[in-house]
């Protein structure tokens, strides 16, 4: 099922993030694209707002991978810009996490994909500056 959603600001953004994070179900894989500051983190807060995570959330770059636990699933939130090759993504429990009790979210998942499970949700974010410095597309499929 494939659905584009039209966002005018970061609150778009994290309030339909929000949705999809209430509406995740244990074992849920979502692969998050987007060029970089078109709001993958605003998107990944949303996300996790949405399964009842308070707790300040960041862009895990530099450690790719970052669990949090209090919500009402497990949130596995990968950052997988700075990986080298999908043998390192064993080192973080990829295997474990991705398709298990949790709900993974992967940002810069195309640079992983032969790992990526076949059911895994597609999220691409776009900008269109011709329609507002704070516009996006978010296509979900």
């Amino acid at each position: 099922m494939e659905e584009l959603f039209e966002s005018f600001s970061r609150e778009d953004t994290f309030e339909y993030a929000k949705k999809l994070g209430e509406a995740a179900k244990p074992g849920d894989v979502f692969c998050l694209s987007g060029d970089l500051g078109v709001g993958k983190t605003v998107f990944a807060q949303g996300f996790g707002a949405g399964l009842g995570i308070t707790e300040p959330m960041s862009s895990p770059t530099f450690t790719i991978l970052q669990e949090y636990t209090e919500g009402r699933l497990p949130l596995y939130h990968y950052d997988v810009y700075r990986v080298g090759d999908v043998d390192e993504m064993e080192e973080t429990g990829f295997y474990e996490y991705v398709g298990g009790d949790g709900v993974a979210l992967i940002e810069w998942a195309e640079l992983i994909e032969e790992i990526i499970p076949k059911n895994a949700r597609h999220i691409i974010i776009k900008k269109d500056v011709e329609k507002g410095f704070d516009y996006r597309t978010i296509l979900v499929n």
